[in-house]
């Protein structure tokens, strides 16, 4: 596969292309090769104000929020359409930005933000209120009504899916964006602006400002113009959203970080389990926050499985993410990589035993590490009660069913949970108990835009996905009509 053509990427505001306004730009590597392949505009709070106002005024015009959900609906039905006719070149980008596999990025990444679009072009139809009953001698309805402008704050591991996550239930809802994507992976979010204009979105409803955290994602969090913080990240950062959009009163969804746990009982299907097990720690590098990183095994099988996963783990292909056959392509940065090489030496300080991987893969000067299974780990060790955020998979032994959940609550957070077993009754019960937003049975990263998820604990709040989401871009507003 021959390597795409980018144009350096500018700042998409009021339906232009624009410089920063001081001319700055950043630079974007390959991380399969750590190689700068272009550069964009890095914004300023000038650059902010302007997408804000631009956005603002888009807002306040009525040329969004004004049209009918059926019509809204139509433009997004046409986002899904010019996604899936340029699913390639955004499948290239994504691969070339992130480090993902070429045939993730197809299968999953394009795949799932078209389904993003057409869900919430759906769901743009049936924003409706509903007319109470009261003793009153009076009518009283209500109606759901968009809350302005949304900054999106999204993180490096999904650009493209965690962008249409938050911008197509915002634009459902008739709310205007600035979409404020990770510094190191802005590219599928440029693009994206061009389709969404193309789909005739109007200008000035979507605006995508590149730069830095400190500074343009600072600039967005703090302007008084915007009315709702839409936000995937770290739960350290996620505090400070919370904290800044607090002080003036700017209500906040946020999926934070995970460390979910994945539990094997006794009775499950070893086969299929092993499959959930490497699709969890593995699946986009362990960049995913709902990935399963903590194995706990009943202590009957335990040994069995490890021998499992001692062979077949190295197996996985791990190289060149332009590869089809490629499964594991490298981390998205050298700071995510030397991330996981000091959990992993950690690991060993601790006592833990590397069961196979714990390394760099030197290739092609990428930031390549290989799949990493540990055990003996006490629970109270930080390698089992952090988030490492890359293809590690820690091993913890388990005698009874109270001590599973016990240790899979035993973690600050709260995003996803995995049980592997083959007793229904056994399944309901466990799901029922554990302390996650979603829980996955005889399977891992079971995912669709009609399923909510989001988190409890560290892992934040809100939900995004499902007609549930359309809750956090709308306010209810009662009116109250008198018969007298």
């Amino acid at each position: 596969m021959s390597p795409i053509e980018i144009e350096p990427g500018r700042l998409f505001v009021g339906g232009q292309w624009r410089e920063a306004a001081d001319g700055a730009r950043t630079e974007v590597v390959d991380p399969s090769r750590g190689a700068v392949v272009t550069t964009v505009a890095e914004a300023g709070a000038a650059d902010v104000d302007a997408a804000v106002r631009s956005a603002r005024e888009a807002f306040d015009g009525g040329t969004w929020s004004g049209l009918s959900g059926r019509e809204r609906g139509r433009i997004l039905h046409r986002v899904a359409e010019l996604i899936r006719e340029n699913a390639d070149e955004l499948a290239q980008l994504e691969s070339l930005d992130v480090g993902k596999p070429i045939s993730l990025c197809h299968a999953v990444d394009v795949t799932n933000a078209a389904n993003d679009y057409e869900y919430f072009a759906a769901l743009a139809h049936s924003l409706d209120g509903a007319v109470r009953n009261t003793p009153m001698n009076a009518l009283a309805y209500t109606k759901r009504e968009p809350l302005g402008v949304v900054a999106a704050i999204t993180p490096f591991n999904f650009p493209l899916i965690l962008a249409g996550s938050k911008i197509g239930p915002a634009l459902a809802a008739g709310n205007t964006v600035v979409h404020k994507p990770a510094d190191e992976t802005p590219l599928s979010a440029l693009y994206m602006a061009g389709l969404l204009q193309r789909a005739g979105v109007p200008d000035g409803v979507v605006n995508v400002v590149t730069g830095t955290g400190p500074v343009a994602g600072e600039a967005l969090l703090r302007h008084r113009g915007v009315d709702k913080v839409a936000f995937t990240g770290s739960t350290a950062i996620g505090r400070h959203v919370a904290a800044t959009a607090g002080e003036a009163l700017k209500p906040v969804t946020m999926e934070l970080g995970g460390n979910a746990a994945n539990i094997v009982f006794e009775d499950a299907d070893l086969e299929k389990a092993v499959g959930a097990i490497i699709k969890a720690f593995v699946f986009n590098t362990g960049q995913f926050c709902m990935g399963g990183p903590r194995l706990l095994v009943a202590r009957s099988v335990h040994s069995t499985l490890l021998g499992i996963l001692a062979e077949a783990v190295p197996g996985v292909p791990v190289g060149d993410p332009r590869d089809p056959g490629t499964v594991v392509g490298p981390m998205a940065g050298e700071k995510h990589l030397k991330k996981v090489e000091e959990y992993v030496d950690l690991a060993r300080k601790e006592g833990g035993r590397i069961v196979c991987g714990g390394e760099r893969l030197d290739l092609d000067g990428g930031f390549y590490y290989k799949p990493t299974v540990i055990a003996d780990l006490s629970n109270d060790s930080r390698v089992v009660q952090e988030e490492i955020f890359g293809p590690v998979l820690t091993v913890q032994p388990f005698d009874t069913e109270d001590e599973a959940v016990a240790l899979a609550n035993s973690t600050p957070y709260g995003l996803a949970s995995g049980v592997q077993t083959t007793n229904l009754a056994r399944a309901h019960r466990v799901a029922d108990r554990l302390q996650a937003g979603i829980v996955w049975v005889n399977d891992w990263a079971m995912l669709d835009p009609a399923v909510p998820f989001g988190g409890v604990k560290d892992s934040g709040y809100g939900r995004e996905y499902g007609p549930e989401a359309l809750d956090a871009y709308t306010r209810v507003k009662s009116v109250v009509v008198s018969l007298d």
